[in-house]
């Protein structure tokens, strides 16, 4: 349950490396095993299927998993005109907004908000909007690579995720139970 004299951290995970939403959901299942209520918006994600939402679903009502996205955005087979991605983003934008202004929610995830901005699918005035709109108690992270300069500045915790190797690299494909 939400606590109001709780001070709510915004936390953002960044950097070019694999990690930043799965640090993320590290995060809420530990907030899970406190009982509190999660909610993860994701903004690029959306279209694959993949095991976070299995195990997201075992939870019920307690985490709430938001895919908005229409797709990876210009890669991976991406069909989908520009247009379409924008739409996307701003309801993702307008769903945030929506969760964390209903005080339901202990922590809300905005999974690959940064990847939204640095592609130009919204504009420092969405990320405003959503950090404007956050109750001083609930906690709020922020994920993706390319994370703007004035969130950074605003967060209390940053982490930025560094690629050193990776199996890509080797020829070695994405995995299930690992990647996705």
């Amino acid at each position: 349950m939400t606590n109001p004299r709780r001070r709510g951290l915004l936390i953002v995970y960044t950097g070019t490396g694999k990690g930043k939403t799965t640090a993320a959901l590290g995060t809420a299942f530990r907030a899970l095993g406190y009982g509190w209520k999660v909610c993860m918006v994701q903004f690029i994600k959306g279209t694959w299927k993949y095991g976070e939402m299995k195990s997201i679903a075992a939870y019920g009502e307690q985490f709430e998993l938001h895919p908005l996205g229409v797709g990876f955005y210009k890669i991976l087979d991406d069909d989908q005109p520009e247009e379409v991605h924008r739409e996307a983003a701003a309801k993702a934008v307008d769903l945030v907004i929506e969760k964390l202004e209903s005080a339901e929610y202990d922590l809300v995830i905005a999974d690959e908000l940064s990847v939204a901005y640095d592609i130009e699918l919204i504009d420092d005035t969405a990320i405003h909007r959503i950090l404007e709109a956050r109750p001083t108690h609930i906690h709020l992270i922020v994920t993706g690579r390319g994370a703007p300069e004035f969130l950074i500045e605003a967060a209390d915790m940053v982490t930025e995720m560094r690629e050193i190797k990776h199996p890509y690299q080797q020829g070695i494909k994405a995995q299930p139970g690992i990647d996705y």
